[in-house]
């Protein structure tokens, strides 16, 4: 950011440029309004840096991680790895883990095999260093927090999500106005719990100028977390909500004055109705920063099929100012997801980018459509299924009924195929 206000274009730039079909400049003059940003440590080489914000395509985010109860290291590099096959632009750990060095060793081989922008939330291996050395999570003192912070930033983690806008203010407030599902956050929960138990302020909130700092020396880039966001559509849009918004649109005028990329993460669990207002609350607030969303989930009643209501919440969210979804995979809500449903959530949510990009920009982000369309017309199922996002299940599903030639029609019409018939009548009426 800083090089970016002073009118020089870098290397990372011009590749998002080139990826983005847009001019160098235009992401030099978003990345100095911090409309734009370019999740990058200077502790990792990207091969293809990304740019996320104003006038972008809409960039999604895959998350994987061990539990406490389910933890196997290859099974989370394996996922990751699925993710980025399947279109994730960028993976976030939040492995928990059974200790803080399984934690740690899941995220080193992350970083060292997975190459685009890995963020995590470090609060978690805070949690789990107190949970060790002191027996609870709420025995975490300021020092556990901004020491995990920096150990990460060592390592090249390149975006860390901070819920530096929960205050103890607000954790006041939900005890004496309780929600119906109170903070689903796991870092929010942390926070607030540690704040109620020990009566101060958030440490993120009260040192945010210490973050900043490290920001300054490792680049990466801070994703104000949510820690209030809604977890059912009965919270949504309420006070607690907002104020914390609010809280978080100081702190990004904050890091901006310090030349710090920032982003905003944004709600969960919204109805339909109340997306789009959300959307524009945020950026009217946050003033057009990056809006980093998951789902959101429009409906509370759909387990096993999660990653659907988040692609129908993401597309109206996308079309509403959101620069980036957070994924969500068919297993939310009921258990760790398998390699199966990571795939399912990183194509759900590419749908519904896609859908949003082809909307906003055209030619631009519809080019894909339009062989895949030429394909159809001449029922050329070898490139059809070439052009589909999941070009294994395309085959898979075309050809489970039988061989057929490359231009024969499907099982769904036979002889009743609608392009081909109009195709046969065109041919002999030329004749």
């Amino acid at each position: 950011m800083k090089l970016a206000r002073a009118g020089k274009i870098t290397k990372e730039m011009e590749k998002v440029a080139e990826k983005e079909s847009l001019d160098s400049e235009f992401i030099r003059k978003g990345i100095a309004k911090g409309r734009i940003i370019i999740p990058k440590s200077n502790k990792r080489n990207l091969e293809s840096p990304i740019g996320i914000g104003k006038g972008l395509l809409i960039k999604i985010n895959a998350n994987i991680g061990s539990s406490k109860k389910v933890f196997n290291v290859e099974d989370e590099i394996e996922k990751a790895e699925t993710a980025v096959k399947f279109g994730a632009d960028t993976i976030m750990d939040l492995s928990t883990g059974i200790t803080e060095a399984d934690v740690r060793e899941i995220r080193n081989k992350i970083l060292n095999k997975i190459n685009v922008p890995i963020g995590t939330v470090p609060i978690y291996q805070s949690g789990l260093r107190a949970l060790e050395k002191k027996g609870a999570i709420i025995h975490m003192d300021e020092d556990d927090l901004f020491k995990v912070v920096e150990e990460q930033a060592k390592e090249g983690v390149d975006f860390f999500t901070i819920h530096a806008g929960l205050t103890k203010e607000i954790a006041d407030f939900l005890v004496e106005h309780p929600r119906i599902m109170g903070i689903v956050s796991r870092g929010g929960t942390f926070l607030a719990a540690w704040m109620l138990h020990n009566k101060k302020e958030n440490p993120f909130f009260d040192n945010f100028d210490y973050l900043i700092e490290m920001a300054k020396e490792y680049d990466f880039t801070l994703s104000l977390g949510d820690g209030c966001r809604p977890g059912c559509i009965f919270d949504s849009t309420d006070y607690i909500q907002i104020k914390e918004l609010m809280e978080i649109s100081n702190l990004v005028k904050k890091a901006w004055k310090s030349d710090i990329q920032v982003m905003v993460e944004g709600p969960g669990h919204v109805p339909a109705n109340q997306i789009e207002q959300n959307m524009k609350i945020q950026k009217s607030l946050c003033d057009n920063a990056p809006f980093y969303v998951l789902g959101p989930l429009v409906t509370d009643i759909a387990p096993g099929y999660d990653e659907i209501v988040s692609a129908i919440g993401g597309t109206i969210a996308g079309l509403s100012g959101a620069d980036y979804l957070c994924y969500v995979t068919p297993s939310e809500h009921l258990g760790l997801p398998n390699k199966e449903e990571v795939k399912r959530g990183v194509i759900a949510s590419r749908i519904a980018a896609h859908a949003v990009n082809i909307a906003k920009y055209g030619e631009r982000a519809s080019k894909w459509d339009y062989k895949m369309d030429l394909a159809r017309k001449k029922l050329d199922w070898k490139k059809m299924i070439e052009c589909a996002i999941d070009p294994e299940l395309a085959e898979k599903i075309h050809f489970r009924d039988g061989k057929s030639d490359n231009t024969q029609e499907c099982s769904m019409c036979g002889d009743f195929c609608a392009i081909k018939l109009l195709d046969d009548c065109m041919k002999d009426r030329m004749k």
